[in-house]
């Protein structure tokens, strides 16, 4: 294996190890037009997706909504709890 090789394997690990997810909580609160609204504003779903993702929150109980670095989906999640949703931030 080359160096060059090596090295873009060790970045492609090295960022899937900073990888975190964001949690969608289910509650008894919200409807499910709401949820998939937020995920489409917030999280930038399609519609399509945005329902996967709610009815898995309401049969599972969470469902992970988003991937990405820490430090964006901080804000994301900030932003789904604005609006009156449960998430959290997850590894």
């Amino acid at each position: 294996m080359t160096k060059q090789k090596k090295q873009e394997n060790y970045d492609l690990e090295s960022n899937l190890v900073n990888l975190s997810y964001i949690i969608l909580h289910n509650d008894e609160v919200n409807t499910f037009d709401f949820v998939i609204d937020a995920l489409i504003d917030i999280c930038d779903h399609d519609e399509i997706q945005a329902e996967q993702c709610a009815l898995i929150t309401h049969y599972k109980g969470k469902c992970d909504v988003k991937k990405g670095e820490n430090t964006i989906l901080e804000n994301m999640k900030n932003l789904l709890l604005e609006r009156g949703l449960s998430a959290t931030i997850e590894k």
